[in-house]
């Protein structure tokens, strides 16, 4: 039996209203890059990040929620550099979206679009979590972030040709603020340049490079290795020489190791937000480096 032609006509134009108003739908690992594909592509993009500023992103339980998320998504933005090796490919493996899965145009690494630094000349994991394609903290350098968006611009617009011009409009819009707040910060930052370090953990590869920083020493002996006794003496002996203003860690960090130095040291500890979301200052990109900013020079004073 025939439908009637008013059926087939309000179907057809629901369908169409649906379209209309389809967006995007961007699954991320990491806070930062939701919030760029947010910038990107405004009310065309619906975008979800896989942990908060608070999770450490090298440590992430593939849960079925995230398969899930996983499952219906368009666009997966990942750091990339093994960030998300522990967790990621089972996440992708068990969802069953084949238009997500590496090497298609719906999987999208960040990393990809930078020069990545800390490259290791030892491939051992006796030295600790070490990352062979390079740092993956790639987000602590701000102008990494507007070479990320142009990438990601193209990427959102080969996957939805339709909306191709609002993206673009939008990236350019973006780049052009977020070109003059870079300069602004850079200004902000330029006491800082000389300044001498002890990190908690070496995920500011990136930050120490734009800013001119001096990491003299790391809390932990190896990457991702609780400090010890032994290794926590070495420090106190190498800044006896090479005195530093303060220790950093990122949010999502237990406070024990540098709490510990600060109290044995004249050093200000200071909690830097790391991501979108790390603290309240930090709620969108911008507000992630003007509080770091202002942290660090709170801390060099």
């Amino acid at each position: 039996m025939k439908k009637p032609l008013w059926k087939i006509a309000g179907a057809a134009a629901a369908f169409a209203a649906f379209s209309a108003h389809a967006t995007l739908n961007v699954f991320t690992t990491v806070p930062e890059w939701a919030a760029l594909a947010q910038e990107i592509g405004g009310d065309k993009v619906t975008a979800y990040s896989a942990t908060n500023a608070l999770q450490d992103p090298h440590r992430v339980e593939a849960r079925p929620s995230l398969i899930a998320k996983a499952r219906s998504a368009d666009l997966v933005i990942a750091t990339g550099a093994e960030l998300e090796v522990g967790w990621l490919p089972l996440v992708l493996q068990q969802s069953g979206n084949g238009k997500v899965r590496p090497g298609t145009p719906g999987y999208f690494e960040a990393v990809t679009a930078v020069p990545v630094l800390g490259k290791p000349t030892k491939l051992d994991r006796a030295e600790g979590d070490i990352h062979p394609q390079g740092d993956p903290h790639i987000q602590t350098d701000a102008r990494n972030i507007g070479k990320v968006a142009e990438a990601l611009s193209a990427r959102m617009a080969q996957l939805d040709p339709a909306d191709a011009a609002v993206f673009q409009a939008r990236t350019k819009q973006f780049l052009e603020k977020w070109n003059a707040a870079v300069a602004k910060w850079e200004k902000q930052a330029a006491p800082l340049k000389g300044a001498r370090i002890v990190v908690q953990h070496k995920a500011f590869t990136y930050l120490i490079a734009w800013l001119g920083l001096e990491e003299v020493a790391a809390l932990e002996p190896k990457p991702g290795m609780e400090p010890t006794t032994a290794h926590l003496a070495e420090v106190l002996a190498t800044l006896e020489k090479q005195p530093a203003k303060m220790v950093l860690r990122a949010a999502y960090q237990g406070d024990r190791a540098s709490q510990w130095l600060a109290q044995r040291t004249k050093i200000n500890p200071v909690v830097l937000p790391f991501t979108v979301g790390g603290d309240d200052g930090a709620r969108d990109l911008f507000g992630l480096f003007d509080d770091t900013i202002q942290r660090l020079l709170k801390g060099a004073a």
